[in-house]
């Protein structure tokens, strides 16, 4: 099976991925560290910043390792925010009963009434260098972003609204 895990910055899709590993045991790859091995080898002129371009760029890779693994009978979890909404197009039957799809979303009212906490947690797996671009508005415009890309192409996602762990516990079930 393959697991794709992706949302917004910050909605916790780095420790979705560390708990789903300790449990199943299935590997992870994280698109960041792919990205930030392409950028810092000058394998490509992108930047971090570059978010949009970088869907394009990394898709292709992620699409291949994806297939590989269900080929080769392999478990694989790929968490990241750079896969396209319209994923499903480039996948036959054969791959698309191995892949499970993972969207986590914020509720307005979950950002507005735990900011600090979605700000403290960020670094609960990875170690931010910075992180003082991250402001209510930037949560929810990115959230809102990726309940509009699920739905507008059949993808279902887990909305984090009331209590963040029965979230997480549901996307947790494979």
């Amino acid at each position: 099976m393959v697991v794709f895990i992706t949302g917004a910055t910050h909605v916790g899709k780095t420790n979705l991925a560390q708990r789903m590993m300790e449990k199943y045991q299935f590997p992870y790859v994280c698109q960041d560290h792919i990205k930030m091995g392409l950028i810092r080898s000058h394998y490509t002129n992108l930047t971090p910043e570059d978010d949009d371009e970088l869907i394009d760029y990394l898709w292709p890779v992620t699409r291949e390792m994806a297939k590989t693994a269900i080929e080769n009978n392999q478990n694989l979890m790929i968490e990241g925010c750079y896969f396209p909404f319209d994923w499903k197009k480039d996948f036959e039957e054969e791959y698309m009963c191995k892949i499970r799809y993972i969207c986590l979303c914020m509720s307005d009212n979950y950002i507005e009434e735990n900011f600090e906490d979605i700000k403290q947690y960020a670094t609960c797996i990875e170690k931010r260098l910075h992180d003082d671009y991250c402001t209510v508005e930037l949560i929810k415009r990115e959230n809102q972003k990726y309940k509009d890309g699920c739905i507008n192409n059949d993808l279902e996602y887990i909305l984090i609204d009331e209590e963040y762990e029965s979230a997480i516990s549901r996307a947790m079930q494979l």
